[in-house]
């Protein structure tokens, strides 16, 4: 009688090495991704599963992330790095292979709260908060969506008065990653002119950020409701610059953009993993990737991780060339983030029982893409900004 026996195993590839991806980017760019992916490695990793189980994340991350250049390093001067799009992108693919929470914060510090006060700021602003939110002895938050207005941020209800020259603010913003760490937010809010931004220090009277807990995504990251009860705030404190709601949402396709990046992390994260556990996990006296169905997994999340990487690739190139549109980023976000979450879920079912531990990430990791999924635009809403640019007609109004 035969019995059947794995043959020998050849050299192995990474699954990104397939696709040659490293010869895409400039010498510059492959020094900032490895020196991010060593600093998750070796110093976010060995604490993610506690902090995820645990629902926290250290306040003192934030100087260690600005030390490392990563706060606004895709802005120029006040501190920050001015690195090229591709370089944040690959940033944040890196610190998403540890996990969302802290591409999150990263990306919310930098793209929205740091790049509204860098885009629609006064100098005085910029001078005030820049190189702290740069160095991370501040830590900024972007109050615009609502409990009632996450899609269609244009109803929003909270409301800025005039008061002599004062403004003073009321309402209720949902949802805020950093809220209840932030020393300074970027707060949204309706005037008798149209939208208006303002920046509002936290320890102002009348602002109140009260943690969201029982999350069962996005635990090692602080999301939090804001409470405007009559803030008041000098003239100074609005952002001169920014009229109108295509102030925030031009913020937004910045944070967006880093998605697009970092939810490929969380993919590749899953899958080197679970390759990982299949080489050396036996079932019926050989690997478990021996066998042809665990294969075809692997080869078809390999496939979907390195299409999704080549386009964000070419978004980067884009951006840095002369730029990108919106919709062009919701093609990336949708499509990423989507085949990211596909990976996390497949990678989970080659792990079996182990999957469902914080021993292994993927589950973790698709935990919180259930959340990535819907934050900076739900699919559904990139599917129509995608099918608005075809069609020219907006199915969402």
């Amino acid at each position: 009688m035969t019995t059947l026996s794995a043959p020998p195993v050849t050299e192995t590839l990474r699954p990104l090495e397939l696709f040659g991806t490293d010869q895409l980017l400039s010498e510059d760019e492959r020094d900032i991704a490895a020196t991010v992916r060593k600093f998750v490695d070796t110093r976010l990793k060995p604490h993610i599963s506690d902090w995820f189980e645990s629902a926290t994340l250290p306040k003192e991350l934030a100087k260690e992330f600005g030390k490392l250049g990563l706060l606004g390093m895709h802005l120029d001067g006040y501190g920050c790095a001015g690195t090229n799009a591709v370089s944040y992108g690959l940033a944040c693919l890196e610190l998403e292979a540890g996990d969302s929470g802290f591409r999150s914060f990263v990306s919310v510090q930098g793209s929205l709260s740091m790049l509204s006060i860098y885009r629609f700021g006064s100098e005085e602003q910029k001078q005030e908060w820049l190189p702290r939110l740069a160095a991370g002895d501040a830590i900024g938050c972007f109050g615009l969506t609502e409990p009632d207005f996450g899609s269609n941020p244009g109803g929003m209800r909270t409301r800025a008065r005039r008061d002599g020259t004062d403004w003073v603010l009321n309402g209720t913003k949902m949802w805020i990653t950093n809220g209840g760490l932030a020393d300074v937010a970027t707060v949204w809010a309706q005037t008798d002119e149209g939208v208006r931004g303002f920046v509002v220090p936290t320890d102002t009277p009348g602002f109140t950020a009260n943690n969201i807990h029982k999350k069962l995504s996005l635990r090692a990251s602080v999301t939090s409701e804001l409470v405007l009860d009559n803030v008041r705030l000098p003239a100074s404190a609005e952002l001169p610059l920014a009229r109108g709601l295509s102030a925030p949402l031009s913020c937004l396709n910045e944070a967006r953009f880093g998605i697009v990046f970092g939810a490929l992390g969380a993919a590749r994260d899953s899958l080197e993993t679970t390759l990982d556990y299949a080489q050396t996990r036996e079932v019926f006296d050989r690997p478990l990737s021996s066998f042809q169905l665990t294969q075809e997994k692997l080869a078809n999340m390999t496939l979907e991780l390195g299409k999704g990487m080549l386009l964000a690739l070419h978004l980067g190139r884009l951006k840095d060339g002369g730029g990108v549109r919106p919709e062009q980023v919701s093609l990336g976000k949708l499509n990423n983030v989507r085949e990211a979450l596909a990976i996390a879920r497949e990678c989970r079912t080659i792990l079996g029982g182990s999957g469902i531990t914080l021993e292994y990430s993927p589950l973790r990791h698709a935990n919180n893409l259930e959340s990535v999924l819907t934050y900076e635009g739900t699919s559904e809403m990139h599917l129509l900004s995608i099918g608005k640019a075809l069609t020219g007609q907006a199915a969402f109004r």
